[in-house]
This record gives C-alpha cells, sequence and structure tokens, in this order.
C-alpha cells in the first residue's frame, strides 16, 4: 500500500467516528439465507471453582460453528453454506450442532471452503463435521451424547464424526490436558456439563477454556508504520462491540501490512486480560480475519 493511502486512511479513522450496523446481512445477493439464525447453546468461560466432575470435556475444534437443520447446513449467522451434495448424503434428518473443521492449524481452509458460492469438491474433501451435540433431544447432555454417538454411527459417513468426549477427576488434570491439546496444535478444551439440556444462549452449563483469551473487534482505520514498517501499515485500530478503540499491532504478517484487512471487516485477537482503569486488552495480538459469518463481513 502507498504511503498516501495509509496517510489519507489513518487521518480519516482520527477524525470520523463511522457508524456500524450491530448486525449486517451479508452483502453478497447470490446468498442463501434463511430468515433467521439458528437459536445456538453459546460457550461462557471457565472458572476456577467450579465442579470439573460434573462436566464432559471435549477439544475446543478450531473451525467454523455449523447447524445441521435436518435438511440444510447452516452457520450460526444464519446463513445456508453451498455445500457439495455428496457431503451430507445419508445424515440423519435430525439436527446436528457442530463445527466444520479441515484440521489443526487449518482454519483459513475451512473458512475460505465454506464461503465460497460454487463447492469446491477437492476443498471440501478435508472437512469434517465435528459434531458435539443433539439439540432436538430433550434429555441432559449425558443422555444427548449416547443418542449423538449411536445415529453418527448409523450414519457411516465419512464426512461425520462424534467429538470424543472424557471425564477429568480434578482441576490439575484439567489444565494438564489443556497443555496438552494446546501443545498439539489444538486451540483449547471445552466443557458440556452432562447433567444439563440443552439451553439457548450462555450460561455454565457450556464452558470453555484456552490459555488465552480471544474476542473480536472491527477495523476502523489503518495507521501508517514507521521505521520498518515506513510505506505499510503499522497498525490497525480497532473498536470493540462496547465501542473501546485500541491499535492493533502485533501479529500483523507482512502480507496484511502491504495489503491490510479493510476498514468494516472483523478481526479476531488475542489477549491476556484487561488493564484495571481503561479496560482495554492487554498484549493484544491478532489472530485472523473473520469472513466465516455475514457478521463478520464488511459493509458496503
Amino acid at each position: 500500500m502507498k504511503r498516501r493511502q495509509l496517510l489519507w486512511s489513518g487521518l480519516a479513522a482520527a477524525i470520523c467516528t463511522p457508524v456500524w450496523a450491530a448486525e449486517s446481512p451479508s452483502s453478497n445477493p447470490s446468498a442463501n439465507a434463511p430468515s433467521a439464525a439458528p437459536a445456538l447453546q453459546l460457550a461462557g468461560r471457565w472458572r476456577p471453582g467450579l465442579d470439573v466432575t460434573a462436566y464432559w470435556v471435549s477439544e475446543k475444534y478450531d473451525g467454523v460453528r455449523g447447524y445441521w437443520d435436518g435438511r440444510q447446513l447452516i452457520t450460526r449467522g444464519g446463513e445456508r453454506v453451498n455445500v457439495p451434495a455428496w457431503f451430507t448424503a445419508g445424515w440423519p434428518a435430525e439436527p446436528m450442532d457442530g463445527e466444520l473443521w479441515a484440521g489443526r492449524g487449518a482454519f483459513e481452509h475451512a473458512q475460505s471452503t465454506i464461503a465460497r458460492l460454487q463447492p469446491d469438491d477437492a476443498a471440501w474433501r478435508r472437512l469434517r463435521f465435528m459434531v458435539f451435540d443433539w439439540p432436538a433431544h430433550a434429555g441432559d447432555f449425558s443422555a444427548r451424547l449416547a443418542v449423538l454417538n449411536t445415529r453418527i454411527a448409523q450414519a457411516k459417513s465419512p464426512t461425520l464424526q462424534a467429538v470424543p468426549q472424557r471425564r477429568v477427576a480434578t482441576e490439575t488434570a484439567l489444565q494438564a490436558l489443556l497443555r496438552e491439546v494446546v501443545a498439539g496444535g489444538g486451540e483449547g478444551l471445552m466443557l458440556h456439563r452432562g447433567d444439563a439440556p440443552y439451553r439457548v444462549g450462555r450460561g455454565d452449563e457450556l464452558l470453555k477454556l484456552k490459555l488465552h483469551d480471544d474476542a473480536e473487534a472491527r477495523v476502523v482505520g489503518h495507521l501508517p508504520g514507521q521505521g520498518k514498517y515506513a510505506g505499510r501499515l503499522g497498525a490497525l485500530l480497532v473498536e470493540t462491540p462496547e465501542g473501546r478503540r485500541f491499535r492493533l499491532g502485533s501479529g500483523l504478517t507482512d502480507a496484511q501490512r502491504a495489503d491490510p484487512p479493510p476498514v468494516g471487516s472483523w478481526v479476531t485477537y488475542r489477549y491476556r486480560g484487561l488493564h484495571e482503569k481503561s479496560g482495554l486488552p492487554r498484549f493484544a495480538s491478532l489472530v485472523r480475519v473473520r469472513t466465516d459469518e455475514p457478521r463478520f463481513r464488511p459493509l458496503r
């Protein structure tokens, strides 16, 4: 990017305060989206002191949340996924909640594959739908897990996989498992309370545990670089959903500094707690640019 473009982008960000919609529909008129997003159970954060023996524990897969309604596959944001017919052939005609996953360290492949309007067979062959819940069953998670494992075994679909679940006895064992998964390239852990129903929204029924916190923010400006970054992007100016703005420079690749994520796009960043006075994230570092759901795409 030319120095003049970066300077104008930085000045515009400092002078103007854009007004953003809380949720935006897909900007592509060809996208096929249901009228409403699926009502999903969402994860809270694990807190020390909770009874770990009450939970089933599994790996947190770094993919794209998917919901099979018995007929079609849709994203958390409610957009229909354009998937090859062979991928969902033989799937149960019952709702399944899971993650479209291409393997550890392959989030970008999963995200770009799912975003295509015309499905690419070769790209889809790397994906699996990792099923972690059976929402329509009225029982608790332990009962739903038994049904889930049975139904997926009966389907005999190479693209369907039940997420392995285990029990751990202590908080120490939980933290050891977390370190093991992360050392192997995993993202973290998920914990489903065994006696809990499938409850829409956030609560202690479903929790996540990671070594670092992460969150999303919208890009509202490009700040020019200095020194070795002169003439390129120095940092992104980002805004949290709560309206707090901060610079995000750590974690940017050379390619992103040359061709920055556009203003209006959403990024995921990792951080280590919040500053006590400002409430801004400490040691924030860019993880990725989000395009996997309509709400994460730039407004046009």
